[in-house]
């Protein structure tokens, strides 16, 4: 066996079929099944068997898939380590991160990054459902993805570190009747139209979770992904949304209220693929997404203390946030 038949079979478990790991690995089908074939030849258990017109891994394939990951890691160690050893962290590191993580962080990252002798970053947007972020990962060195916090966590395949556990607080316009309240509960809002993410994004399931707390449907009124367009649509009256608390600017016409009864909290995760940390740079914009995230934290702590005493002298309760981050 090579390092090239471990990767086939690692990608195999991870997209499905042949011709997904075709594409990802820019060659043919046939080439990708000639090295499945030599891998099989080299190993006296099947790796691979068929489930319907698929081709999936066999419990030893799932063996080999993982040790793999170790295989690629030390790989990517060793050629690393001249670069390693003469120091250079000024390469350049690719991070994806959905929409509203994006908007909070990228410009941390480059202000942080700034200069001389750092690493230099390589910035994209990938808005994808919550089952492609570890996809992502043969793209990017680093890539922030979301979940729900009582949702399966990401796959063996990659490597985590949580940088925020953030809660998502009900939007509503700040003359909105239930801005009078500290916390709203699942029938508090049962009965208001919503504006929500589409299938597959995180956040629908606390929608779902509120509506089976609330024992009745939901009116979903609009579909949008992007939390500023849903900012602005919540404040001309379209509805009522879920807000990241932390990672969105406070909107002036809006007020966010704590939910009380269901699960509402995500995770901002960075995930990668374990051998890109064999890169120094890798692990230096990794650190400075860590201290992004410390940073975003109490910035909402200091403005959540102005907010509360202008709000004193003008509108009770307007722009507050009520819960203190954890």
């Amino acid at each position: 066996m090579d390092e090239r038949q471990l990767r086939i079979l690692r990608e195999l478990g991870e997209l499905g079929s042949v011709t997904a790991v075709a594409e990802a690995l820019l060659v043919t089908p046939s080439a990708i099944s000639q090295q499945l074939r030599l891998l099989q030849r080299a190993i006296p258990v099947p790796l691979t068997e068929r489930q319907g017109r698929r081709l999936v891994l066999t419990d030893a394939g799932l063996a080999l898939a993982g040790a793999a990951v170790e295989v690629e890691t030390a790989l990517a160690r060793a050629r690393h380590t001249v670069e390693a050893f003469v120091g250079r962290p000024d390469g350049e590191v690719s991070v994806a991160a959905f929409h509203s993580a994006g908007a909070a962080f990228f410009p941390l990252l480059l202000r942080a990054l700034a200069g001389p002798g750092k690493p230099v970053p390589r910035l994209a947007d990938e808005d994808v459902p919550q089952e492609d972020f570890p996809r992502l990962t043969r793209d990017y060195d680093l890539v922030l993805a979301h979940r729900l916090e009582h949702a399966p966590p990401w796959p063996d395949m990659v490597a985590t570190t949580t940088l925020l556990r953030e809660p998502l607080d009900v939007a509503m316009p700040a003359d909105h009747p239930l801005a009078a309240k500290r916390r709203v509960t699942p029938r508090d809002v049962a009965d208001e139209p919503w504006i929500t993410v589409h299938d597959g994004f995180p956040v629908l399931a606390v929608i779902e979770a509120i509506a089976a707390a609330a024992g009745r449907r939901l009116h979903l009124a609009h579909r949008i992904n992007e939390f500023a367009v849903v900012a602005e649509a919540v404040a001309a009256g379209g509805g009522i949304a879920l807000m990241p608390r932390w990672t969105m600017r406070p909107h002036p016409e809006l007020v966010l209220r704590p939910l009380s009864g269901v699960q509402a909290r995500r995770h901002i995760d960075a995930v990668h693929r374990p051998e890109r940390t064999a890169r120094a740079a890798v692990r230096t914009v990794l650190a400075e997404l860590r201290r992004a995230a410390r940073t975003i934290r109490d910035v909402d702590r200091d403005s959540e203390e102005t907010r509360s005493g202008f709000a004193a002298t003008r509108t009770p309760l307007a722009n507050s946030r009520t819960e203190p981050p954890s």
